[in-house]
């Protein structure tokens, strides 16, 4: 490296080009990229990019391109000054150029700091300007690194103050561009859509007509796309009408069985949990897409992973507090299907089945007859998931017993005489609860002298967080 370093900074324009061109070569092996910059190479292949000769400027931006793949390189990359012109020549008439000084700032998005100071270099722009070319390589590049930055809540506020063209050319894309492409405009939308206002603007410019085909097509990552996008929209509720009347209800709940993708099922019930947490009219057309009986076979599934059923079980969590739903529901047999997961080792998915549970206990009274057949089944049935929760046991997680005695008690509130006479009968649902009370006395004197402030736990709700990702 040394001689070609020495080389580099020769007066010769050849001698220079021969050097950059052995330089780039030599790049594409970690250790070399990381002795170059070490050895002091970045600044002779800044002053090559200064250079008026196109060949110099294509060597050396592709090296440099080449370097900015080392995380390490990256930060005396930025600091270099290499940002400003790498941003210049991304606006080059030369495509080489342009494509080698697009992928130059591609590298440079994989951390908030670096993406900060692209910003501060003025890259933006430029990366949406190159929205409109017509190279595929060039469109690629800067979707990328626009999707990148749109990680950041400061780089969104930046595209949103600065790029009123960018949703529609990014929408474009999704509509009319090679495969990588679509995929690189639907991440970009979606990480956008972690904000409200984009949430919006999106659907506005008929983001839900280019989404519903990529649903439904058979390249796995589009779907994936289209439904993390998806999930994002879904979160706004003035974008639930719009979702509901575009077609895409029946597409969604089809996929809930898409066991091919882990994600896509999780994307999809999310999305479906929004929209039915933001929507007070009917929901027969949720019921009508046989969304309960695509859930259950999920459930159903030995191979369904912990991380699907918890996403479903949460979503059931949100869907039994309606009025509507709860009674299809049981209709579909989730009582039985739950109570095997009260005993789930995933936590979270223990707490919504317990807390889906004590939901439809609640509705004692005009399922009296369903919660008697699951008294004792399946897997030691209603009885043994109460039994053991209200187990004398310190160890108990005080949310789930918490959840345990709201259950006993809605069953003794509303129900028959038969599941009265059942609760009742046990040999310790009701002495435990009866030891807890006497504990919880014991203790209340104690409880007045130290100040606790609790986070209330309801079970239902969770509006699903934006998902975003770097690329």
């Amino acid at each position: 490296l040394e001689p070609i370093l020495y080389l580099l900074q020769s007066p010769h324009i050849d001698v220079q080009h021969g050097a950059s061109a052995a330089l780039g070569n030599l790049a594409v092996n970690m250790d070399n990229k990381l002795l170059i910059v070490r050895m002091g190479g970045l600044e002779p292949l800044i002053r090559q990019m200064l250079s008026p000769n196109i060949d110099a400027q294509i060597n050396s931006v592709g090296c440099i391109t080449n370097l900015a793949t080392a995380e390490e390189n990256k930060m005396r990359i930025a600091k270099s000054g290499a940002l400003l012109p790498l941003t210049r020549l991304a606006r080059s008439r030369d495509i080489r150029v342009q494509r080698n000084a697009a992928g130059a700032l591609l590298n440079m998005t994989h951390s908030a700091e670096h993406r900060q100071q692209l910003i501060s270099a003025g890259s933006v722009p430029v990366l949406v300007e190159l929205l409109g070319t017509d190279d595929q390589e060039l469109q690629y590049y800067a979707t990328t690194a626009l999707s990148n930055i749109a990680v950041d809540e400061s780089g969104r506020k930046l595209l949103w103050e600065t790029q009123p063209t960018l949703v529609d050319a990014l929408i474009r894309f999704v509509d009319a561009s090679t495969i990588k492409v679509q995929c690189q405009a639907i991440l970009t939308l979606r990480n956008l859509a972690s904000d409200d206002q984009y949430q919006i603007q999106i659907v506005e410019k008929g983001g839900l007509d280019s989404l519903l085909p990529l649903l439904q097509s058979a390249y796995d990552p589009l779907v994936i796309s289209a439904a993390a996008c998806l999930r994002n929209l879904s979160i706004h509720p003035d974008n639930e009408e719009h979702i509901l009347s575009s077609g895409i209800l029946p597409c969604l709940v089809n996929l809930i069985a898409h066991t091919g993708s882990e994600e896509v099922q999780c994307h999809v019930i999310s999305a479906l949990r929004n929209l039915v947490a933001n929507n007070d009219a009917d929901k027969t057309p949720f019921v009508e897409a046989g969304l309960f009986e695509h859930i259950r076979d999920v459930l159903l599934d030995p191979q369904t992973s912990d991380i699907v059923l918890s996403e479903m079980v949460a979503a059931l969590s949100v869907f039994v507090l309606d009025e509507s739903l709860w009674p299809c529901m049981v209709d579909c047999g989730f009582l039985e299907l739950l109570i095997p997961l009260t005993r789930a080792e995933a936590i979270e998915l223990q707490y919504n089945a317990c807390a889906i549970i004590s939901s439809l206990s609640s509705k004692a009274s005009e399922i009296s007859d369903r919660l008697e057949q699951v008294w004792d089944k399946p897997d030691g049935g209603l009885q043994s998931y109460l039994a053991s929760f209200l187990a004398i046991d310190e160890g108990m997680d005080p949310l789930l017993r918490s959840v345990a005695i709201w259950t006993v008690l809605m069953l003794l509130e509303g129900g028959s005489s038969q599941l009265v006479r059942l609760v009742t009968g046990h040999p310790s649902i009701v002495k435990n609860v009866e030891k807890i009370a006497e504990m919880g006395a014991l203790s209340e004197e104690k409880a007045r002298h130290s100040a606790y402030a609790s986070a209330g736990s309801a079970a239902g709700l969770r509006v699903s967080r934006a998902f975003e990702s770097d690329l």
